[in-house]
This record gives structure tokens, sequence and C-alpha cells, in this order.
């Protein structure tokens, strides 16, 4: 008989058996997948596969950025247990100093649980074998085999395409949903120049790959991988070996070149020296080597082709007079007589020839560089007139490049000035801007651009980029500059004389082959005036002051004369003369754009050629064929 004690037992217990079978019934079907995906990330990990980056080649396809096998070593926390005794362990195997060791562990703390974290990347393959071998006794650590990015022309291409680094906190701010990749530690993006600007294209897609994990965390096997998308390879156009000669010519030199295609605005050759070595950044620069490069006062990390801003000096002289022209206050036929000096306000403005050029035509004002033509001619055609032909021919224009820090110079007019300096513009402020001085600022690549549109007459501008994965970047054809051909002439024919007449100020820089006749234009801008007393102690000339306080060097110009195809310009920082520190660059670097490799002597003067062949003998060029540098006897 049962007893109603029993009966409420039994009920009890079926209704508990009765609710077990439905959290049963729950737990196995009802939730199943949900359960089966939870042991499913407990068993695999699912990673990112950082994309291979874009190569970055020269116009003719020579590797200028790329990309080299790295043996490196990461340890992920949540697999790892005991981090610390697994980084000793570690450190008792691969080259790890106590400095190392702390930033990795600092790194491992910052990070989430589920991040790899590189503990040592580059590693010798024996020390990345050590560390394969004795895995079981590392738990969280797997040896990996990456890519790291290489520059093989170093020094060459330094300030134009740059150098990748780890991502900051700066990178990702602004960014509104950041590349998961960019969260990888120690993942690198471009920090300067075209690897900078051309991040997006460089550096591809992030592939996946899923990997089997054992219960103490270490990788069993890759069930699947998918590798993303490479980044684009990008072709510039610049000639890796005209870069060489430029770099090599340049030498000790603070100074820069740059080379433009007068048809398309092609750069073909865009030169800063001193440099650096890029490689250095990307490996991790020491603060030996760091300080060594900030405390040079020939600034090796900046890029004086673009960032440099100097008073362009006489070789502004074409933009005073093509203003003067084109506003139709002179014709080609005006002359001035120079006494040495112009008087005006009470102040005696001095030409760079005390004893005068007596009458000077539109042309030869060019060809001898008479500063008081110039004097005269600005006072009737104004600053902003001047200022106008400035930008009409590339000065006072940030052009659109991707290279870091390019400064747009400076254009003064009028306006300017009352808004900049809360002064009125003065006339004595517009004879200084006449010959390039005062206010007027331009880089050197603004003056390759003035120089390729007066050769032209176009407003051609300049490109540095050539392909994206194999695809031509169109360029437009380049519209006229609306000035007169006749005032165009003019120019060059003093641009012309300026090297080839008898009294011209860079005649020592003549080429004689008949084909590249060469027309430029010197230029020295002034660093600081000699002071009275400096002059009753003897110091009458440039080259006794101290480098720094010297004046700037400068030249513009192009060739074939007939037939223009390259544009220049140099700048040679406190180099004192334009035709003696500058205008020798440029006809070196111009007579190598033209013959597509080093000069022959017979481009020179006799006079000149015993002089000629020890230099360029001298020069440390790489091999063109496979871009390795001279060995240090060699060189």
């Amino acid at each position: 008989m049962i007893t109603r004690r029993g009966l409420l037992l039994s009920g009890g217990m079926a209704a508990m058996v009765a609710a077990l079978g439905v959290r049963m019934r729950y737990l196995q079907i009802d939730q199943a997948e949900e359960f089966r995906l939870l042991a499913e990330e407990n068993r695999i990990n699912v990673r990112l596969i950082p994309p291979e980056r874009g190569q970055i080649q020269d116009r003719n396809g020579k590797l200028i950025a790329g990309n080299e096998q790295n043996y490196r070593v990461v340890i992920t926390r949540e697999d790892a247990g005991d981090v610390e005794m697994v980084m000793h362990r570690l450190a008792g195997l691969i080259p790890m100093s106590a400095e190392d060791m702390e930033g990795t562990l600092a790194e491992i703390r910052k990070n989430s649980a589920f991040v790899p974290v590189v503990v040592k990347d580059r590693l010798a393959w024996q020390d990345f074998s050590k560390v394969a071998i004795n895995a079981p006794a590392l738990p969280g650590v797997t040896p990996e085999v990456g890519l790291s990015r290489i520059y093989p022309r170093d020094t060459d291409f330094a300030h134009v395409v740059g150098y990748v680094g780890p991502v900051s906190e700066k990178d990702l701010e602004g960014l509104e949903n950041p590349d998961p990749v960019l969260r990888l530690p120690k993942f690198q993006i471009g920090k300067i120049g075209v690897e900078k600007f051309m991040e997006a294209d460089l550096r591809g897609n992030a592939g996946t790959k899923r990997i089997e994990v054992n219960s103490v965390g270490r990788v069993m096997r890759e069930l699947e991988r998918n590798e993303g998308d490479p980044g684009s390879d990008i072709r510039l156009t610049i000639d890796a070996d005209l870069q060489n000669f430029a770099q090599a010519r340049l030498g000790s030199e603070s100074a820069a070149v740059v080379v433009m295609d007068v048809t398309n605005g092609d750069i073909l050759c865009c030169a800063s020296a001193p440099s650096f070595d890029p490689n250095l950044f990307v490996r991790g620069i020491s603060h030996t080597d760091y300080a060594a490069l900030t405390e040079n006062d020939h600034r090796p990390l900046a890029n004086k082709t673009v960032s440099g801003a100097y008073p362009p000096g006489s070789t502004f002289k074409m933009v005073t007079a093509l203003a003067a022209l084109d506003a139709g206050v002179i014709d080609e036929g005006y002359k001035v007589r120079c006494p040495g000096y112009l008087e005006f306000g009470g102040r005696r403005f001095h030409c760079w020839s005390r004893g005068g050029h007596g009458t000077v035509s539109l042309t030869n004002s060019l060809t001898w560089s008479c500063d008081v033509f110039y004097y005269d001619v600005a006072q009737k055609v104004g600053i902003d007139k001047i200022a106008e032909m400035g930008r009409k021919l590339g000065l006072g224009i940030r052009h659109d490049l991707p290279m870091s820090a390019i400064t747009e110079g400076n254009m003064p007019t009028k306006a300017w000035k009352q808004e900049r300096h809360k002064q009125d513009w003065r006339i004595g402020d517009t004879i200084n801007a006449s010959i390039g001085q005062g206010y007027v600022l331009s880089s050197p690549l603004q003056l390759a651009v003035m120089s390729a549109r007066i050769a032209s007459g176009r407003a051609v501008a300049p490109r540095l980029v050539r392909m994206i994965d194999g695809q031509e970047v169109p360029v437009a054809e380049a519209p006229e500059l609306g000035l007169k051909d006749s005032h165009l002439r003019a120019m060059r024919q003093g641009m012309h004389d300026v090297i080839n007449a008898e009294r011209g100020t860079a005649k020592s820089s003549k080429i004689v082959e008949p084909t590249m006749v060469f027309a430029g234009k010197t230029g020295t801008s002034q660093v600081r005036n000699i002071t009275a007393a400096e002059r009753a102690r003897g110091v009458i000339s440039n080259d006794q002051l101290p480098w720094n306080r010297r004046d700037h060097a400068l030249f513009v110009g192009y060739a074939p004369y007939d037939n223009p195809r390259y544009a220049v310009s140099v700048v040679v920082e406190h180099g004192s003369g334009g035709s003696t520190a500058a205008a020798p660059i440029a006809r070196d670097v111009i007579l190598a754009a033209l013959h597509g490799g080093v000069p022959p002597l017979e481009s020179y003067p006799k006079a000149q050629r015993g002089r000629i062949e020890t230099m360029l003998k001298e020069l440390p060029l790489r091999d063109p064929a496979t871009g390795a540098a001279p060995k240090p006897e060699e060189a």
C-alpha cells in the first residue's frame, strides 16, 4: 500500500526527473549549436594574416622598396599561462636584453589576452630553429615567418619614398573605422614620403587563418588559410640611376637638385643631401644614430627639394621681367643704365657689380645678372603683378605630390604684408623682391617647375607616380601659359647667353655638345649682410664667413636649348655663389639625364676634361645593372 508520504516523494522525484529532462533537451537540442560554437572557439582561433605590402619601383621597374623574409617569434598571453616564466625560457634561447624583456612584457599587458605580441623579429635562422625545437616547453609561443620592408637603394630615395614604422596611437587618431590589421602589434605603415601618402594603395587587405589549439593553447595545425590581397605595386617617374648620380654628385654638400621632364612634368630626379638610411627606422633606430641625424647642421632628415624655402635670388629675375613685359610697361627693346646702384628714398640699392654694367638691355640683364635693371623695372610693374606672374610660373604654390612637408613658399603681395605684418607695402620691398630677396621664398621643386614652364611655354605640373599595378597614370596635356612667344623667347635667349656668351655669369658651365646646348640662370640669395665692423676687420667675402652664415647658391636651367626636354634646379645651402657652386652640379646632372648615364667627357670644354674625368671617377655610383653600392675601396 502506497502511503501519502510515498506518493508525495514519488511525485516530487518524478517532477525533478521531468525538469532535468526538459533542461537536458534544452541544452542538448535547443542550445546545441551555441555550445558547439563555444567549444569550437575554445579549440579554434582565427588570426589575421598581414598583407604583403606593395613594391615601389623606379620608372624602369628597378626596385626601390620591397619586402624580405623575416623570422620572428610571437607570444599569446591567453595561451602562455605564466608569461614571465615563458619569457625567461625564451631569453635563454634567443638574444634578449633586459630592456627587450621589459618592453615586451609591457606590451603583453597592454594588449588583449588573445592578441599575439611580437617578442623578437629579424632573428637569425639558428635562433629561430632553437625556438621551434623547444616549442613544447614554450606554451603560447609561435615561431613565424613574415615579411619586413627593405630599401635596397637606402640613402638614394630616403626623402622621396620615406619609410615604414609601427602603428602609433597618433596614426589611429581621426580614423573612424580603422582597419583591424592596424591593431596588430608592430604592424608597420608608411610614416613619411610615398610610403605614407600612398598607404591605402600599398597596404593591401589582410587575410585570415584558422588554427587548432590543444588544451594548453599549443597550435596543433592550420585548418584554413585565406591570404588576402597584396598591396599595389607603384612605379614612380624617377630614374634610379639619375637619382643615384645626383646624390653622389651632391656629395657632402647641404643641397638639393630636381630634374623634370618639360613635356609631361615627370620628376626624374629629386635628390636632397645629405641623406639617411631608411632601413634604420624600419628596424628600430638607436638613440645614437638618431641623435647623429638630428644634431647634424646639414639637416639630413629634411627633404630640401620640397620643404626647403629659400630666397630665389637672381633666378627670380625672369619672373620680374615677364611680369613687366606682360603688363606692357616695358618691351623687348627696353634698356636701363646701371652705374652700380639705384638711389631711392635716400638709400642706395647696390648692384652686385659695384662698378656697374653701363647700358643694359633686357637680354643682357639676364646674361650679366644686372640688379639695377630689375630695380628699375620693378617700380614700373609693381609687386602684385610680379606675384601674379610668379604664381603663373609655379612659385608660391603647393604642388600636389605624395611627399612630406611640401612648402608653398611665399609670393608676397601688398595685401599679404598687411595681413601678415600689419604694415603697408613699400617700394623698397618691391625692389628687394625684384631680385628674389626680401619676402620671396621658393623651393627647388618650384624653381624646376618655373624653368620647365619658361622652356615649354606651358603650365606643366610636376608628377611623381607613373603607374599603379601596371596601369599608367594618365597625364593631361598642359595648357598654354598665355604669354607672348616673343616674351618667352627673350627670356630663353637671356638664359642661353648666361652660359654661352663671353660675359655670361655661368660661362664655365657650358656644354659643348651641339645637340645639348644648355640655358640657365645663376642666383645667390643673401643669408645676412656683412657688417661695417666685419668689413673693417677685412671680412669682405662670403668665403671668409663661417659656413652657416654664407649666402645660398642657386641655379635653374634647361636643355637642349633648341628643343627643351629637361629642366633642372639646384640649391646649395651656404654655397656662396650660384656660378661656382650650383651651376656645375646642374650641368653634370642634366648631362646625365640627356645621356642616360655618366656624361661623356666630350660634352665638356677641353680645358675642363682632366678635372671632370677625375671627379666623375671618384663618384660613389651604384652598379646600373644590379643597383649594388660600390665597395668601400671603389668609393
